[in-house]
């Protein structure tokens, strides 16, 4: 089972890219990317890194808690071989002492649940909570639709003005995977 999450986890930054990362040189320059991404030191479940891979060129999509996420973030992806070119689309989130709540408040709720206690340990736990002027998307990886809803119920106990809920079933993510 802890073999499922970690599987999961780092393929948290694959959905949404099949399209772009479909020949093998693509993949394998996507594969890289994801792993300075995934092994970044202030990588957290309060930031969301999507990749696209081109012919060499990078995109990053997605929002990260602090400036420096987003440059250091392009800098560990410039260095990846094959990448040529690095289209940094990461949005810096807002400075909010409610947003930090949310999301402090939510990450707790939902890795202190019985359901998901297991992934808290984890080097890239599973679950993304992205809070954006109170506005909060749950993003990444859960074992089944349960769980999803799990999360989603956990997240909505709280004072937040919307809830996206973006988590992906394994299934789910094994089929885009497929598909590449």
């Amino acid at each position: 089972m802890l073999k499922r999450f970690l599987v999961a986890a780092a393929v948290v930054l694959t959905v949404g890219t099949p399209a772009l990362a479909a020949d093998s040189e693509n993949l394998q320059t996507f594969r890289a990317v994801q792993k300075q991404v995934l092994q970044y030191p202030h990588f957290t479940i309060f930031d969301n890194v999507d990749v696209q891979v081109n012919n060499g060129t990078v995109t990053l999509l997605g929002k990260v808690t602090m400036p420096y996420k987003r440059d250091d973030i392009e800098k560990r992806v410039q260095k990846v071989a094959g990448v040529t070119a690095v289209d940094n689309r990461l949005a810096v989130l807002p400075v909010s002492q409610f947003d930090d709540q949310l999301r402090l408040g939510i990450a707790q709720a939902i890795y202190s649940n019985p359901a998901f206690r297991g992934m808290v340990s984890m080097v890239n736990p599973p679950i993304h909570v992205i809070v954006e002027n109170g506005h909060v998307t749950l993003d990444g990886v859960v074992l089944n639709d349960v769980d999803r809803v799990i999360a989603r119920s956990i997240a909505g106990n709280f004072p937040a003005f919307s809830i996206n809920n973006e988590l992906k079933t394994e299934a789910e993510v094994k089929r885009e995977l497929e598909k590449l």
